[in-house]
């Protein structure tokens, strides 16, 4: 139980058993046949491992950041690697091609993050591995549909958004996707539809 509801961590855990381990072994009537389970295990303390990780971050190199080519092209995910990115698609909307977040139409019986889950799955290539953040959507746009193309049933959409922090991204980059700075949705999103997305956008 003590394991099971600690607030802290494994590392800090193991720090503390080994410490209590160490105290017994210092004792007059400390018997080592009771941790024989143990016996080849080398007590690690923590100054000894924080010494060994300072050494470790001495000799670390970080990746490079700046990809001259890659950053000119708006199809790699290796591009403007310091900043924060959103993906866009292209999609096809009366004839025409537009470029918006991924997006697809939900089905009966299909809960809205389910929907958000299949849009990205139907990515062309590789889809990217997303964690979504929360079940709920974090925006709605709402449109009306041109007078010649709506119905009686059928006024207009409504397009609902979620968060998702995108992983492994496709490889080769694909032409119908796009991965964008913050400030560059204005050139190829419509501008109410950016106005909205770049509401909850806040990070970026």
């Amino acid at each position: 139980m003590e394991l099971e509801t600690s607030i802290l961590s494994e590392h800090e855990l193991r720090l503390q058993d080994d410490a209590e381990r160490l105290r017994r072994m210092q004792t007059d009537g400390y018997d080592s046949d009771e941790e024989d389970y143990r016996k080849d295990q080398e007590i690690v303390l923590t100054q000894d491992l924080e010494d060994a990780w300072e050494q470790k971050l001495k000799s670390f190199q970080p990746a490079a950041r700046v990809h001259a080519e890659a950053d000119k092209d708006l199809t790699s995910a290796r591009r403007r690697l310091a900043d924060s990115l959103v993906l866009v698609s292209e999609q096809q909307a009366g004839g025409k091609k537009l470029w918006t977040l991924p997006q697809a139409e939900w089905r009966e019986g299909e809960t809205l993050r389910g929907t958000a889950e299949r849009a990205l799955a139907s990515l062309p290539d590789a889809a990217p591995e997303a964690t979504f953040l929360g079940n709920a959507p974090c925006g709605v746009y709402k449109y009306k549909l041109p007078r010649a193309a709506r119905t009686d049933t059928s006024l207009g959409f409504k397009i609902f958004f979620f968060k998702a922090v995108l992983g492994a991204a496709p490889a080769p980059p694909s032409p119908a996707l796009m991965w964008l700075r913050k400030d560059e949705l204005q050139r190829f999103l419509k501008p109410a539809y950016a106005t909205k997305v770049e509401r909850f956008l806040l990070g970026l």
